[in-house]
């Protein structure tokens, strides 16, 4: 059974603002997506999902167990790849950083060892194991993360910006992966493209939700929106330009003398 992630009149505030909104929304598909411009509160909505951030009002719950009185059990089932790799590699060897989740649920360390070994082997990156984690390339460095929260067998995992960092041969990979894993994935990206096999996705403008559909007409949505924000920018821009001086008028002025 897929997991139900339920978000019931939340809010969050920062610096005396409302930067997310969610009346009411239940997410029990398998691939969900999520998109909007920079700061419109994908991340936040991801970090309110695995207890990372409280909700200034309202309740966040995962299969009944909320986020913030039951936040131990919530990140034993949901599991967080983010944006930045490096934010979440902590060991110096990528066996141990593994298989340092495992440590910390009291995994006996050869179960440890065969399962990191396990998930490893399931990635293409078994190779790896015995690498140091400075010595890796970003797409490695992907992998790696994507490995120590897989390890943990979490039913959940949300995805900040996964290809972010990516070419578009590691891209593709990384959707083909994805495809592939027996988990709910929640992805916030700006890769248009590794949404259009989702099951639904969610697009935020300004902390609200303003279109939840099928991948084709949610995609659409956020496209025109963001035609509609950026012909705004453009006109404002035109007009600041229309407001100013020339340069050149601007130095007749100053440096005009009067005729003898």
């Amino acid at each position: 059974m897929t997991p139900r992630l339920e978000l019931d009149d939340v809010t969050v505030r920062r610096d005396g603002r409302t930067v997310l909104r969610v009346e009411r929304l239940r997410l029990t598909e398998r691939r969900v997506g999520v998109v909007g411009a920079n700061g419109s509160g994908k991340s936040t909505l991801l970090r309110l999902l695995d207890g990372l951030i409280d909700p200034s009002t309202g309740r966040v719950s995962i299969d009944g167990l909320d986020t913030v009185r039951d936040g131990r059990q919530v990140r034993r089932r949901v599991g967080f790849c983010f944006q930045d790799p490096a934010d979440q590699i902590v060991m110096p060897l990528v066996a141990d950083d593994i298989a340092f989740g495992l440590k910390n649920q009291g995994v006996p360390t050869s179960a440890r060892e065969a399962r990191a070994a396990t998930v490893l082997d399931r990635l293409g990156i078994a190779h790896l194991a015995s690498r140091t984690a400075a010595s890796l390339s970003g797409g490695e460095r992907q992998l790696v993360a994507l490995a120590a929260v897989l390890v943990c067998e979490p039913a959940t995992v949300l995805f900040d910006e996964p290809t972010g960092t990516l070419d578009l041969v590691r891209s593709l990979r990384f959707s083909r992966l994805l495809a592939g894993l027996d988990i709910q994935a929640v992805v916030a990206t700006h890769d248009l493209d590794l949404l259009e096999d989702f099951d639904r996705v969610l697009v935020l403008d300004r902390g609200v939700i303003v279109a939840d559909d099928r991948p084709g007409p949610a995609l659409a949505r956020y496209r025109a929106l963001a035609a509609e924000t950026q012909a705004v920018e453009a006109q404002a821009v035109e007009a600041q330009v229309a407001e100013t001086p020339a340069v050149g008028t601007r130095r007749a002025e100053t440096f005009s003398v009067s005729p003898r």
